[in-house]
């Protein structure tokens, strides 16, 4: 028989349906009672865990390796904590003719999540641009996140995503503390980690959907989803087509003005329009409390919508003229489109 594969171009992400089918399960059998609380301290543990093996897999000597490039890396983490979060701040606009308060809150922690690592690489690799600038880009992204979205979130979020003295400890304790020990028993651990990178691979978007499933379960028995109609999650899509759409121009064209050549300007688009699914999910599962499943919806939207488009841009871009007559900055290990952290 014949095998079908999915057109190269539509990348529908396998992830997406997984979490889709788990947001399935908690709609039709939420965790109640004492099961609610086993699920809740066993997605605590895992969101512990997750920061944990971020720590271990992310090579802090190659990301101060990837300092040279300095300007590349300040433009990057320009766009993801300070343009994006303008724009988010800029759709409070569209409460609440648009958009609900709460999909609104979770549009602006959208913007306040940092960029991907595994798919920026990716489509930089396949676009022919410099991937080693991706891969440093997309390293200081996910490392400046760890203190930066939560801090921002805090911020800009207030009360609405259930702050407070106490709520910024647990964050410290449940996202930086084991973030850091993984950093530091990195020294040791850094090779278990590189030689087992599937099946931990495997591990962590496992904690991922147990962290979702927890998230939406909560939202289910309280009631969150009753506030959602399809006019509203229709009108957020629209809302983070035109989101993606202004930040795949601001990083083109604006890297082009600031006097970057081609190479550095593809891995600039990609990594400073995304945003992480896997590093914002665990973290929505401390900030937001019952409220998460609605504040990683738009997240979860997003991160669809973007691997689509990019993928598009990325195959147009591989067929520039410009592209074939430049050396593609590609090393034989890059091209896989695996980075130091791998996180989608």
């Amino acid at each position: 028989m014949k095998r079908l594969h999915r057109p190269s171009w539509l990348p529908i992400d396998p992830y997406i349906v997984l979490l889709i089918g788990v947001v399935a399960v908690a709609a039709l059998l939420p965790a109640r009672d004492t099961a609610a609380q086993v699920v809740s301290g066993a997605s605590t543990a895992a969101i512990a865990f997750l920061f944990f093996l971020y720590g271990a897999r992310l090579s802090t000597r190659e990301a101060l390796d990837g300092l040279r490039h300095w300007r590349l890396h300040v433009t990057v983490l320009a766009c993801t904590f300070l343009v994006f979060p303008l724009l988010g701040l800029a759709a409070r606009a569209l409460v609440p003719t648009v958009l609900t308060q709460p999909l609104y809150q979770g549009l602006l922690f959208l913007t306040l999540v940092p960029s991907t690592i595994q798919s920026s690489i990716a489509f930089t690799s396949i676009a022919r641009g410099n991937v080693p600038a991706a891969i440093c880009a997309g390293s200081f992204s996910s490392l400046v996140g760890v203190v930066l979205t939560p801090l921002l979130a805090a911020v800009l979020l207030g009360d609405g995503g259930g702050f407070s003295g106490r709520s910024l400890l647990t964050i410290v304790l449940q996202l930086l503390v084991p973030f850091v020990a993984g950093q530091v028993l990195r020294r040791w651990i850094g090779g278990f980690v590189a030689r087992h990178r599937k099946v931990l691979g495997l591990v962590d978007r496992g904690a991922i959907l147990l962290v979702v499933y927890a998230a939406f379960s909560e939202g289910m028995v309280r009631g969150v989803w009753h506030r959602v109609s399809p006019a509203r999650l229709g009108a957020l899509l629209g809302v983070e087509a035109v989101l993606l759409a202004v930040m795949l121009a601001l990083t083109w064209y604006g890297a082009r003005a600031l006097g970057f050549g081609r190479a550095d300007r593809i891995a600039i688009q990609f990594a400073g329009s995304k945003k992480s699914l896997a590093a914002g999910l665990p973290m929505a599962g401390v900030l937001f409390g019952a409220q998460a499943s609605l504040a990683v919806l738009p997240l979860m939207l997003f991160h669809q919508m973007q691997l689509m488009v990019c993928a598009v841009i990325a195959k147009r871009r591989s067929r520039d003229p410009e592209a074939r007559r430049e050396t593609p900055a590609v090393g034989a290990g890059l091209a896989s489109g695996r980075g130091p952290g791998g996180a989608p």
